[in-house]
């Protein structure tokens, strides 16, 4: 399993970044290639996210422990 985590900031305080996984049914048969390359999915599902800027992306692969990727 790939897992995309977005680094968001808000658009209000720029300053204000955060990491969240992005997980919702979309990106279930996301291949490494298509999250490096910036998944189509990314894009979609930050429409649904207008008070945030995507700052970054990275790609998991595998389960995420919380001690960092």
């Amino acid at each position: 399993m790939i897992k995309i985590i977005a680094v968001l900031c808000s658009l209000s305080s720029p300053a204000n970044c955060h990491e969240q996984i992005v997980t919702t049914s979309d990106f279930a048969n996301v291949s490494v290639q298509s999250c490096l390359m910036g998944a189509p999915q990314l894009a979609d599902w930050m429409t649904q996210h207008p008070a945030e800027r995507l700052a970054a992306w990275r790609c998991v692969i595998g389960k995420q422990d919380g001690r960092g990727a």
